[in-house]
């Protein structure tokens, strides 16, 4: 797994973080890291779900904030299910 930034298409601007993801069927595809901030480093172990980034050429997978070695989304309050967000105790 190489996990990087990439550039959007115009006309958008951004450095979007994506990783280079082995599967277990021994296919290498590009799947997009959502939300704010991560901890995917070199030998993680990640789950990915189908899904393309519109902006991103080639992306067409994302990986699922929350399972395996992947951390969901810290201080998060709205759509927290989607980032792998625990609910905040009041």
């Amino acid at each position: 797994m190489r996990v990087y930034t990439t550039t959007p298409k115009k006309p958008n601007s951004a450095l979007r973080k994506v990783a280079r993801v082995r599967l277990s069927s021994g296919i290498e595809v590009t799947a997009y890291i959502p939300g704010v901030g991560h901890n995917l480093q070199e030998h993680s172990i990640v789950l990915v779900r189908g899904g393309r980034v519109k902006d991103l050429p080639g992306v067409r997978y994302k990986i699922v904030r929350g399972a395996l070695d992947t951390q969901g989304v810290r201080n998060r309050k709205q759509a927290r299910s989607r980032y792998g967000a625990k609910k905040e105790k009041s």
